[in-house]
C-alpha cells in the first residue's frame, strides 16, 4: 500500500523523485517520468531492460521525451554486461 501511495504521489507531481528497485520492471505505470537512471549490474535479462526502457519512453502528455541512463562501473564485469544489453537494445530499435 505504501508503494502504491508513492507511485500515485509521483503521478500527481506531489513528489518529483521516485527511487524504485527491480519491482518497477512489472506492473508499474509512470507515464510522465522524464528521466530513468538505472544502476547497472550483471543481473536481469535484456528483455527486462527493454521493458524498463519502454516504460520510460512512452509518449508524454506534453509531447516531450524521456531520457534513460545506465550507471556502470568502469573496468568491471558490469561494463561488459551493459555493453551486451546496449547492443541488444540497438538491435531492437531502441
Amino acid at each position: 500500500k505504501e508503494r502504491e501511495r508513492l507511485y500515485q504521489a509521483f503521478r500527481d507531481k506531489e513528489i518529483q523523485v521516485l527511487v524504485v528497485s527491480k519491482v518497477a520492471n512489472f506492473s508499474i505505470d509512470l507515464p510522465e517520468a522524464a528521466v530513468a537512471i538505472q544502476v547497472s549490474g550483471p543481473f536481469g535479462s535484456r528483455q527486462e531492460e527493454a521493458q524498463r526502457l519502454g516504460r520510460g519512453l512512452r509518449p508524454k502528455a506534453d509531447g516531450g521525451g524521456a531520457r534513460f541512463y545506465t550507471v556502470v562501473s568502469r573496468d568491471t564485469v558490469d561494463q561488459e554486461f551493459a555493453a551486451h544489453r546496449q547492443r541488444f537494445l540497438a538491435e531492437q530499435g531502441y
